[in-house]
């Protein structure tokens, strides 16, 4: 049961980001919570603007609810801390992928303290941020995306192919366990696998909302990750998990035993 208004509301904000609409009777049964208590909530989003209240649950406002924006609005101290946590893994002069998801944007604001990086972006936003810095910066080629501001297609990935030993920053719109981490659209699912797929390392950057919502593409299996990074600690059932897989699991406040490392 997901007890927390909090929690329940940014786990129906998570749902909605993937099917747009969502059912008062389902969300109940997700939550393992009262419909009533669902509507509660429904209604109070309704009333801050995030959602429009239709008959049975909610819908998104628009199109451009799934825009870069919107993302950044939601778990907003949790990104930070994952930014902050992610960046004291990057070294100077070290050569780094950062996805263009809002997560990891948090960690591109840590970055302009460091020397000498490389940083390859697909993000016009990160890029932005980082143009005065005096940082390298290497930024993906490919059809742009104006609500995600990042570009993506083939041309990204022919770029990327022919860049190596770098260590990576993704994202994930979910997890799952038999999944893997998800991306709720393709483009990104499949540009992210090939930058992981030419890494030397891959960390993977998702707060607590992410944990057991699986999104529809899959971007790469469990053995391709080596560390992840969170706000809160997982659950009993996850750790057991990473820890069986030999994957690190970071966050805040040493919250968990010493990680096992792969």
């Amino acid at each position: 049961m997901i007890a927390s208004s909090q929690e329940r509301r940014e786990r129906i904000l998570t749902q909605m980001l993937k099917q747009r609409h969502v059912t008062a009777k389902d969300l109940a049964a997700q939550m393992e919570v009262s419909e009533a208590t669902v509507r509660r909530d429904l209604r109070a989003m309704a009333d801050q603007g995030e959602i429009e209240l239709v008959y049975g649950g909610a819908t998104l406002l628009r199109a451009s609810d799934f825009s870069f924006h919107s993302k950044g609005q939601r778990n907003v101290e949790a990104k930070q801390m994952i930014g902050r946590l992610a960046a004291e893994l990057v070294a100077d002069n070290d050569q780094i992928f950062v996805d263009s998801g809002t997560t990891s944007f948090e960690l591109a604001l840590q970055l302009n303290r460091k020397r000498g990086l490389c940083v390859i972006v697909n993000s016009a936003r990160v890029a932005l941020e980082l143009s005065g810095s005096g940082l390298s910066v290497i930024i993906l080629g490919g059809q742009y995306r104006p609500d995600r501001m990042d570009t993506g297609g083939p041309l990204a990935i022919s770029t990327l192919d022919q860049l190596r030993g770098y260590q990576c920053f993704i994202g994930a719109d979910g997890l799952n366990m038999d999944f893997g981490p998800s991306a709720s659209d393709i483009d990104s699912a499949h540009l992210y696998r090939r930058a992981v797929l030419n890494a030397r390392e891959t960390i993977l950057l998702v707060d607590h909302s992410k944990f057991d919502a699986p999104s529809l593409f899959k971007i790469v299996d469990w053995n391709s990750i080596s560390r992840v990074v969170t706000d809160r600690m997982p659950s009993r059932q996850w750790n057991e998990f990473f820890a069986g897989l030999g994957i690190s699991v970071i966050c805040p406040q040493e919250q968990l035993s010493e990680p096992v490392g792969k």
